[in-house]
């Protein structure tokens, strides 16, 4: 593990960014360390975690400390808060973004992907990602371990180090499929809507359930997003979004809001989004960075606040 970092750390911002190997991740890791925040760079891939916070050394960002996390290992991210405590004592910014689409695309590989997709526009490429697209059981739970209990379990750990921050932030990586409007029950929406009597009990009840009736083919009959692909990447980040809503309700001392980056260039979509993963990233390391005493408990869609239904 490389802990190399640079003198008087504790003069500096501490954050840590999930799934900070590639893509929006990536990008954000660079962000922060170009603004002068020491970075914490976690993969669950050793080999591609120390290549990525390798890759930002050489390009003159010293300030970026590897570190191993499986997002959906509660030992590992206790692990993490150890090596921060002992380390640096506080952390002041956390960026949930690790995430998996919880869907598999069948691609003929024999052509390149730019060639089938030239001439299409953004909504086209992912109409044409979605029709290639499959999702299985196993990919939906998956998706919900890694994207709600992963962002939940990383939470958790390290809270009492942002905490010990003056300023402590965090800023959950969502997206616009989180939206309400995706659930076809009234119940549902209202009651993930309703963040004054959302807890975090009730959020893991929900995701058990939504599992359980994917098996059993009773999505739509019990509310849940049952028309359209990525059902379970909906889910995931609807229960971010009302995760990030409550813990904002419960923890007013800090910053928690989560962003919907935009559809950014990425592997998770084939790079058939409209925005790069440094313009997505852009969105999330505003919202990080923003003045003392901003916003919380807010969906921002790329920078601007929209309302989570």
């Amino acid at each position: 593990m490389d802990r190399s970092s640079a003198s008087n750390p504790s003069e500096k911002r501490i954050a840590v960014v999930t799934g900070g190997n590639k893509g929006i991740g990536l990008e954000v890791c660079r962000q922060l360390a170009s603004k002068g925040v020491l970075v914490v760079l976690t993969a669950r891939d050793e080999k591609r975690g120390t290549k990525a916070a390798q890759a930002l050394h050489a390009s003159g960002l010293s300030d970026v400390v590897y570190h191993k996390l499986d997002v959906a290992d509660p030992s590992d991210a206790a692990r993490l808060a150890d090596f921060i405590r002992n380390k640096f004592g506080k952390l002041d910014i956390l960026i949930n973004n690790a995430g998996v689409i919880g869907a598999t695309a069948e691609i003929d590989t024999r052509a390149p992907l730019q060639d089938v997709l030239v001439g299409k526009n953004p909504a086209e490429r992912l109409q044409w990602l979605l029709q290639h697209s499959t999702e299985t059981y196993e990919e939906a739970e998956e998706c919900l371990k890694i994207n709600y209990f992963g962002t939940k379990y990383v939470t958790t750990a390290l809270l009492p180090l942002l905490q010990a921050s003056s300023d402590g932030r965090v800023v959950n990586v969502s997206s616009n499929y989180g939206l309400l409007r995706y659930f076809s029950g009234e119940g549902l929406k209202q009651e993930l809507n309703n963040i004054e009597n959302l807890t975090v009990e009730r959020l893991d009840e929900m995701s058990r359930l939504f599992l359980n009736d994917y098996k059993n083919g009773q999505l739509k009959s019990h509310g849940w997003p049952a028309d359209a692909e990525y059902l379970a990447y909906k889910v995931s980040k609807a229960l971010i979004n009302g995760y990030t809503r409550m813990m904002a309700k419960d923890f007013p001392e800090l910053r928690i809001n989560s962003v919907h980056p935009g559809y950014c260039m990425t592997d998770i979509n084939y790079d058939t989004g409209e925005l790069t993963a440094a313009e997505g990233a852009g969105s999330i390391v505003r919202v990080a960075l923003m003045p003392a005493g901003g916003p919380t408990g807010v969906f921002f869609y790329q920078n601007e606040v929209a309302p989570a239904v």
